[in-house]
């Protein structure tokens, strides 16, 4: 594990950010299981295709309120850190979509493999958002230790 991940787990107010990073994932993770299901049930779309779909409209929730309260990186410029976060989307949405095309071809249920698969790169996104999306060091035009 790098060294910077580890000296992280040190620190209580990780574990706090932790807690509401998870809240608003908890969020978007409704808002894509909600979209993705209509969009298999209601519109008849592959599962694939609705993966996006549900991927698409939590994403558009989370952004603002990791933004503004996970990680309080109100300062930085925006249009970067959408740019940065959605990289860090992209990146896990195709881990995710290798994980739900695995499970629904092992003959899981599709919106139970959905979940399954947003569970699995939760723990993706978030390192991936804190020590790059939303990274102090980075927003304030830093590179290295941010002070935290």
């Amino acid at each position: 594990m790098p060294r910077r991940v580890l000296s992280g787990l040190r620190h209580r107010r990780n574990w706090a950010q932790l807690v509401r990073f998870l809240a608003v994932g908890g969020s978007g993770f409704v808002v894509n299981i909600a979209a993705y299901t209509a969009a298999i049930h209601l519109v008849g779309l592959d599962y694939r295709i609705a993966a996006f779909v549900g991927v698409v409209a939590g994403v558009s929730n989370n952004f603002f309120w990791h933004r503004h309260w996970t990680f309080g990186a109100r300062e930085g410029h925006a249009g970067f850190q959408a740019a940065r976060f959605i990289v860090v989307y992209g990146v896990t949405f195709i881990i995710g979509l290798g994980i739900l095309q695995a499970l629904v071809e092992a003959d899981t249920a599709r919106v139970l493999a959905q979940v399954i698969s947003q569970i699995v790169i939760t723990p993706l996104n978030f390192i991936g958002h804190k020590l790059w999306s939303f990274d102090h060091g980075i927003v304030r035009g830093r590179r290295g230790r941010s002070g935290r």
